[in-house]
C-alpha cells in the first residue's frame, strides 16, 4: 500500500487556501447582484478579495479553518487503519505548517491537542470499499460558525404548520434559514437529508454539501425544491453576514434516505460562504486534485 501522507497534506492545502471554482464564480455572480454602494456590495468584494489573496499567498480563507471531514471511497486491499494513521498524519503536519488552526478541544477538560488531533471521531473520517482501483478522498473544512445554526427537525412540525410531505420540508427549511440570520456567515449552502434517523440524516445533510453548485439533482421534483428554497430563502433579505441583500443562500443540496413509518426527520447543515470542499483521486501513480 503507497503512503499517501504527502498527498493528503496538499489536500488539506487546498481545501483551506483555494476556495473550489465553483464556489467562487457563486460568489462573483452574487456580487453582481447586489446594488451599488450597498453594505452586501462591499461585503461580497471584500470576501473575493480575500479569496484571491488566500490563494495567493496560501494562507487559510477564514480563520475558522473548521472541522476535517474526510470521505474516503478506497478500493479493496487497501488498510483502512494505514489510511487512518496517514490522514492523522497529514492533519498534524498541516497544522504546524498553519494551513489548519488548532481547533481540536478536549470538551471536558478544555485543553486543546495543538495539533488536531482528538479521539476517534478527530478528525472525522468515513470510510466506503468501492470497486476498481482508484482511491478517492473529499474533504470539507466545516466552520464552527455555521455548524452552530445547523438544524433538525421532526416532521409533522405543528408550530410551523409543516407536514410530512415536500411542501412541509420546504417550510422547515427556511425556517432554518431565517433562524440563523447572519450567524452562519451568509451567504450559505444548504444540505439538507430527508428521512433516515437522526444520525445518519445528519450524516447525509454533509454528504450533500459535496455536489457542485451548477450540478442539478436528478428528481425533478427535488431540483425544483432545491430552486425553489434558494429562491425563497433568497428573498428573506438577511444578505451577506445579515447586512441585508438579495443574496442569501447561493445554493441547496437535496439527499433522500429512507425512514421508519414513526420518523420523518429533515436535517440542514448550513455551509457558509467559504465552501471549502476539494476532492483528491489516487490511480497507480497519478494524483488528481479537484
Amino acid at each position: 500500500m503507497t503512503d499517501i501522507t504527502e498527498h493528503v497534506l496538499e489536500l488539506v492545502r487546498m481545501t483551506s487556501t483555494d476556495l473550489p471554482p465553483d464556489a467562487e464564480k457563486a460568489l462573483h455572480k452574487a456580487h453582481q447582484q447586489e446594488a451599488d454602494g450597498s453594505a452586501a456590495k462591499d461585503v461580497f468584494a471584500t470576501l473575493i478579495t480575500n479569496v484571491e489573496m488566500s490563494r495567493a499567498q496560501s494562507t487559510p480563507i477564514c480563520q475558522d479553518t473548521g472541522t476535517p471531514l474526510f470521505t474516503v471511497q478506497y478500493p479493496t486491499g487497501w488498510s483502512t487503519r494505514d489510511l487512518t494513521a496517514q490522514i492523522r498524519a497529514a492533519v498534524a503536519d498541516a497544522t504546524k505548517r498553519s494551513y489548519l488552526r488548532p481547533n481540536a478541544v478536549h470538551s471536558i477538560t478544555g485543553k486543546n491537542s495543538g495539533n488536531n488531533l482528538g479521539d476517534e471521531h478527530y478528525p472525522t473520517i468515513h470510510f466506503e470499499e468501492v470497486e476498481g482501483d482508484t482511491l478517492s478522498i473529499d474533504l470539507i473544512l466545516k466552520g464552527g460558525g455555521c455548524e452552530n445554526v445547523g438544524a433538525q427537525y421532526s416532521l409533522p412540525d405543528s408550530k410551523l404548520r409543516a407536514g410530512r410531505d415536500l411542501e412541509g420540508v420546504r417550510k422547515v427549511v427556511l425556517d432554518a434559514v431565517n433562524n440563523a440570520q447572519g450567524q452562519g456567515c451568509a451567504p450559505g449552502v444548504l444540505g439538507v437529508a430527508i428521512g433516515g434517523d437522526r444520525g445518519s440524516s445528519y450524516l447525509a445533510s454533509k454528504e450533500a454539501l459535496l455536489r457542485q453548485l451548477e450540478d442539478q439533482n436528478p428528481d425533478p421534483q427535488l431540483a425544483q425544491l432545491e430552486d425553489r428554497i434558494t429562491e425563497e430563502a433568497n428573498q428573506l433579505g438577511i444578505g451577506p453576514m445579515g447586512f441585508g441583500g438579495e443574496v442569501t443562500v447561493l445554493g441547496t443540496k437535496i439527499k433522500t434516505l429512507h425512514r421508519l413509518p414513526a420518523c420523518f426527520f429533515v436535517t440542514i447543515s448550513y455551509m457558509c460562504w467559504a465552501y471549502r470542499r476539494r476532492r483528491m483521486t489516487i490511480t497507480g501513480d497519478q494524483v488528481i486534485y479537484q
